[in-house]
């Protein structure tokens, strides 16, 4: 059998209201064999059927179309109906009831809502039945108008489901591609970094340190895209981003490392901190790290260079929050509403880098907390505050 015409079986067969319209069909007529054909210029194919009289046909099952009547059906597009054959001046003597042995009959033509011809829906039985009641045959038109309707729609069910399905196979595939991509990276960037330190322990030529030192940020700038890479598939493969929650009594050093780090990478910006002593925290230090990292590199690049970056800590109200400012231009609502999803970037100054992720991976950190990520943005100012419940960050 072609594949086109088991397909069309399939689609019948998809359609859970058919098995009802035949049983309504063969009550309401009193026929003793009903069905639904797909029919070509070369083939009847039975898509499904109601067997009361033993011709023995089940779905995918063909005849020659030649011996039908619902090839007249196709080539006109009219429907035929007969009541007795015997009577009939015109199919008396025709040689499609001689074979089949019946005395009445309907074929209804069932079209695709974009016009194109399907096939029939048929019945027939060997004693002859009143089918050309204005009543009946309405009705059977109506029948037939629905499952054309249910046709098309299981078939845009299909396609829809089969885009889904290819679609996600696509993007697990890609994500797996992408973390396993990143495994295979961290060995040869953790070797390029250790071999840059050894370098500048060694070198006696300082007009050979900076280009050493540049390499090594590089390095170490492509391991942090890495594990952004590796937060986000993590993440999106349904792991999450991974936390080790413990006591933490020296979060402000935590917090004045990567401050530290930052204006080592960033000398020609200005970055002011306020963080006060001896804050404790029940939490992920180096999760709390990136976290303050990635907020740090987005106000350098998308702040005014001319201002400084502001990071205030505070703990106090229950609460403990982490706020990172910049100067620069006021954020709309509907930027401010992408923020967060993952390979989203807002326009920006010429020198921008990264993939997109350092503030989703924020929010998902701030999520995995317990604690939320806020944005607010007026009067040339933009912030990003860390929220976390105190009950809980303290773990008390």
């Amino acid at each position: 059998m072609a594949v086109d015409l088991r397909k069309s079986v399939d689609e019948i067969q998809a359609i859970g209201v058919v098995p009802k319209i035949l049983e309504t069909v063969a009550a309401m007529t009193g026929l003793g064999f009903v069905c639904i054909a797909h029919v070509t210029e070369d083939a009847w194919i039975t898509c499904a059927v109601l067997d009361k009289l033993e011709f023995g046909l089940k779905p995918g099952d063909e005849l020659d179309v030649t011996t039908t009547l619902c090839e007249e059906v196709r080539d006109t597009g009219r429907s035929v109906i007969i009541d007795h054959v015997a009577e009939s001046t015109q199919y008396a003597e025709h040689h499609t009831p001689r074979i089949y042995g019946f005395q009445s009959y309907f074929s209804i033509p069932v079209f695709r809502t974009d016009g194109r011809y399907f096939g029939t829906l048929c019945g027939l039985d060997p004693k002859p039945v009143k089918l050309s009641d204005p009543v009946t045959v309405s009705t059977l038109h109506l029948f037939a108008e629905l499952i054309s309707k249910q046709l098309d729609a299981e078939t845009r069910q299909q396609a829809t489901r089969s885009d889904l399905l290819s679609e996600r196979e696509t993007a697990e595939l890609r994500e797996q591609f992408i973390a396993v991509l990143g495994h295979d990276l961290r060995t040869p960037l953790g070797s390029i970094t250790l071999g840059t330190e050894l370098l500048a322990l060694k070198l006696n030529d300082p007009a050979l340190r900076p280009i050493v030192e540049r390499i090594r940020r590089s390095a170490l700038r492509m391991s942090a895209l890495v594990d952004d890479v590796m937060d986000f598939t993590r993440g999106r493969m349904g792991s999450g981003i991974r936390l080790q929650l413990r006591r933490h009594d020296n979060v402000h050093l935590t917090l004045e490392q990567v401050v530290d780090e930052m204006r080592g990478m960033h000398p020609e910006r200005a970055i002011t901190a306020t963080i006060p002593p001896l804050l404790c925290l029940h939490c992920d230090p180096e999760r709390l790290a990136q976290l303050l990292s990635n907020l740090l590199a987005n106000a350098l690049v998308h702040g005014s260079a001319g201002a400084p970056v502001q990071v205030e800590a505070r703990d106090g109200d229950g609460k403990f929050v982490l706020t990172v400012s910049n100067e620069g231009a006021e954020l709309p609502q509907d930027v401010i509403d992408q923020l967060f999803k993952p390979y989203w970037r807002a326009a920006s100054r010429a020198g921008s880098e990264g993939l997109g992720l350092g503030l989703y991976i924020v929010d998902q950190i701030a999520r995995a907390h317990g604690g939320r990520i806020d944005v607010a943005s007026s009067g040339g100012r933009t912030s990003f505050t860390l929220t976390l419940d105190n009950q809980q960050a303290a773990g008390s």
